[in-house]
């Protein structure tokens, strides 16, 4: 699979800022408080159940791609891919934003976008220290 492309995902990150501004009223700025705009979205599109598979699909594109260059933005770091997933990696810690994505869009019990990216300072400290 190799390094993902950055461009590419940075494309997919910006469609997510342009459809979430022009379907859901929220202007995400690419900070980290921004993903919690993104939360709030989520919870809209899950509101009248369960997403088919094609628009489960895309919003997971496209939340995890956002969600990715947010934390890149705020903490520095990379895209790469990790047996064969995209992921983030920061300080030594590889993150997974669009499995973090499939899992607040399937419904799934205290997951957050805003969260996953909030809690990698604290893990990157967690792991110096160990």
């Amino acid at each position: 699979m190799g390094i993902p492309d950055r461009a590419v995902l940075q494309s997919i990150a910006a469609e997510c800022v342009s459809l979430v501004a022009d379907n859901h009223g929220y202007e995400l700025d690419y900070s980290v408080d921004s993903l919690v705009s993104l939360d709030r979205v989520c919870q809209t599109l899950l509101a009248d159940g369960p997403l088919n598979e094609q628009r489960l699909h895309l919003w997971c594109q496209l939340a995890g791609a956002y969600t990715g260059e947010v934390c890149l933005r705020a903490y520095g770091g990379e895209w790469i891919e990790d047996e064969g997933r995209i992921a983030i990696s920061i300080s030594g810690l590889t993150g997974f934003p669009f499995h973090t994505a499939y899992r607040v869009l399937g419904g799934e019990a205290f997951k957050s976008l805003a969260s996953f990216a909030r809690s990698i300072p604290a893990l990157i400290e967690h792991t110096r220290a160990t």
